[in-house]
């Protein structure tokens, strides 16, 4: 039985299961990779043949933003707070008992209960994240393949990083300012 704040992992498990579906058929099902790259291709295209570095920071800027937003908005923020306010006190419990197993195993138990509940709403802003951001991944792989493929050269920002580590990096830097000026958990 589900409480209050709890949801199901259905909609998250279907969004992984699409997503899956479209990454692996993306070279496969023409509809797929063309109807994306008639939307990103005039958007995100241009910014990357304006200015590569610049571009692909715009984008990420874009991403980290929208992702940020999605996850203030469709996570219950307040029970997300108060359920990281009792583990971090099992957590201070839990450095006192450090010598007694037996009241550290109990203290581990009651944070263990708070896993599911915590991963639950965390994870709900993957239902409306989840298949766009695959379909922005697989474009960039065949947008920076296809530059690779016509110039034979990789490409690389800031002199040595892959697209790949760029955005992971600088989405993590941006998702961290964002989610402090939002006030995100």
């Amino acid at each position: 039985m589900e409480t209050k704040g709890e949801g199901s992992f259905k909609p998250i498990f279907f969004v992984m299961i699409a997503s899956l579906v479209i990454a692996f058929f993306w070279d496969k099902i023409d509809f797929i990779k063309n109807s994306v790259d008639a939307v990103l291709n005039p958007s995100a295209g241009a910014l990357l043949n304006w200015n590569m570095t610049w571009g692909m920071l715009i984008i990420v800027f874009i991403i980290g933003l929208i992702t940020t937003i999605v996850q203030k908005y469709a996570t219950d923020q307040k029970t997300l707070r108060e359920l990281k306010a009792e583990q971090k006190i099992l957590q201070e419990e839990m450095k006192k008992y450090k010598d007694h197993p037996e009241k550290l195993m109990e203290l581990q138990k009651k944070q263990f209960e708070f896993l599911p509940k915590t991963m639950k709403l965390s994870m709900r802003a993957i239902v409306f994240t989840g298949i766009p951001f695959i379909l922005f991944f697989r474009w960039f792989m065949s947008f920076f393949t296809a530059i690779e493929l016509a110039t034979g050269t990789s490409v690389r920002f800031l002199g040595f990083l892959s697209w790949f580590w760029f955005y992971l990096i600088f989405t993590m830097i941006f998702s961290s300012i964002f989610r402090k000026w939002f006030d995100v958990v």
